[in-house]
């Protein structure tokens, strides 16, 4: 019976399948530091060939590798179970060894990068050692992330080129049968700059608020501001929306973006002087945001070459008040679009102040710039305040009735105020103020003129009396923009705070 159960015993001892695992190094048992070679092969597995091997550290997932290989294989301190396994059709095996991972003497010192680093590529790699896991060291080396390893001395400075992003680099030594190394989390960012921002206005002196807005044209950006005459920078506030410059006061922006260096730092000073402009008796009527009023009129004006369109729009950006006008004119060899409102009824007075805010959006294309005021006098005449800021003679000029009250010729005259559509700082408010008087039979006076608080005197009366049959007693304002001359083209205008007095 005792023989049987030994037959028995051999039959299924033989039907085991047997693998031929051999592993060199580590042994089982062994104390190492990380990372530790591990050098192994087969040529079977269960008893058929081995197709592949591999190996694990504790239940981590398997790290494939040939039928005969050497790695690499790094582990935290502590006891571990080695797994190092093989595989063929329908079968695998693995060996398992018990082993033990220290931390190493090795005193690898890194004068540069620091972790947490942030660099630019190529960045500077300054290290050196003299130990490597406990043994004189005999060599050094680093790589970038899973990257092989560059090699070097012992005391080493190296430029290191890497891809923007987050990484982590190694810095490793050598010894006899040992190797070390020390990781140190690095950010790249790129070596191109990111775009400085850019002022809607232009730095200078108004005689009003104004608002500023900043632009970065790097796609990305975040902009930093700040309005104290501090440098910005990251941790400034963040820009978002219109900067009101109701004061003197310094603008300085930074455009920070993921993937590159800050921009250069974007300043522009803003002086408000106080405005000046013409004085306004206490009892003169007042009416404001003339611009906003409802029933405007927009058509083509005959007298001039050409064809033209036009579209009103009350936008909030750009703005002073809050809510500006905005005109947009498309003409074709130099028309002129008309916009034309009836803010009143009143025959009385005799002497009126035109008072408005236009801003040009670059790219517009104007010849004049009409601003007129029209009154229907006590005698029914119209009386027509004409001014226009002409780009034909550089000039501001005014109107008059060349002719008779019931044959009128209109006749624009120079004044010795230069002006010039074309001229205007783009994208800014521009404060424009004009005086002017009426007698009773239709002569105007035109006083002065101011362009940004700076008063031109004009000082000519003309006759500018118009039998038209216009209703008794109507005010209306016009505001005109006419094309270049033998030109196509288009023109945006806004108008703001359009206040007009009489008395």
């Amino acid at each position: 019976m005792k023989n049987r159960i030994l037959a028995l015993l051999v039959l299924v001892g033989s039907s085991i399948p047997v693998s031929a695992i051999t592993v060199v190094t580590p042994s089982n048992g062994a104390v190492l530091s990380s990372p530790f070679t591990l050098t192994a092969s087969t040529s079977s597995c269960g008893g058929v060939p081995a197709v592949s091997m591999g190996y694990s550290i504790d239940h981590n997932s398997a790290i494939i590798e040939p039928t005969s290989f050497t790695a690499s294989v790094v582990a935290s301190p502590g006891p571990h179970v080695l797994h190092v396994k093989c595989w063929g059709k329908q079968v695998n095996d693995q060996l398992l060894f018990n082993i033990t991972i220290v931390a190493g003497t090795s005193n690898i010192s890194v004068a540069s990068p620091g972790n947490g680093a942030t660099v630019t590529s190529p960045f500077k790699l300054v290290a050196s050692t003299t130990t490597c896991g406990s043994v004189p060291a005999v060599s050094m080396g680093y790589s970038i992330d899973n990257a092989t390893a560059t090699i070097e001395p012992t005391s080493f400075s190296a430029s290191v080129s890497a891809s923007a992003g987050t990484h982590t680099l190694h810095v490793k030594c050598w010894g006899k049968n040992t190797a070390d190394q020390v990781l140190l989390s690095i950010k790249v960012g790129s070596s191109t700059a990111a775009a400085t921002p850019a002022f809607s206005l232009a730095p200078g002196q108004y005689t009003t608020k104004q608002y500023v807005s900043i632009a970065a044209p790097t796609a990305g950006s975040t902009i930093h501001y700040t309005l104290d005459g501090s440098g910005p920078s990251a941790s400034s506030p963040v820009y978002a929306g219109p900067i009101l410059v109701a004061n003197s006061m310094t603008v300085q922006a930074l455009a920070c973006a993921p993937g590159y260096l800050n921009s250069g730092i974007a300043r522009a000073d803003y002086v408000i002087s106080s405005t000046k402009g013409p004085s306004i008796p206490s009892n003169a009527i007042k009416i404001s945001s003339v611009q906003l009023m409802p029933n405007w009129r927009i058509k083509h004006d005959p007298a001039t070459p050409g064809t033209s369109t036009g579209v009103m729009t009350a936008v909030a950006d750009p703005s002073l008040s809050g809510l500006s006008q905005r005109f947009d004119t498309t003409y074709t060899n130099g028309g002129g679009e008309l916009y034309s409102v009836t803010y009143a009824k009143d025959s009385a007075p005799m002497n009126f102040a035109y008072d408005a805010q236009i801003y040009i959006e670059d790219g517009s294309k104007i010849m004049n710039l009409e601003l007129d005021n029209n009154q229907v006098i006590p005698n029914g005449d119209t009386v027509i305040y004409a001014f226009q800021c002409s780009g034909a003679s550089n000039t501001w000029e005014y109107s008059s009735n060349a002719g008779t009250p019931s044959s009128p010729s209109v006749k624009w005259l120079r004044s010795s105020a230069p002006c010039n559509p074309a001229n205007w700082t783009p994208n800014t408010w521009h404060h424009i103020q004009i005086t002017y008087s009426r007698d009773s039979v239709g002569n105007v006076t035109y006083h002065s003129v101011w362009f940004d608080g700076v008063e031109s005197a004009i000082n000519k009366t003309v006759n500018s009396d118009f039998r038209l049959g216009w209703a008794a007693g109507v005010l209306i304002s016009n505001f005109q923009v006419d094309g270049l001359s033998h030109m196509d083209g288009s023109a945006t205008l806004y108008l703001d705070n359009l206040t007009i007095y009489r008395w």
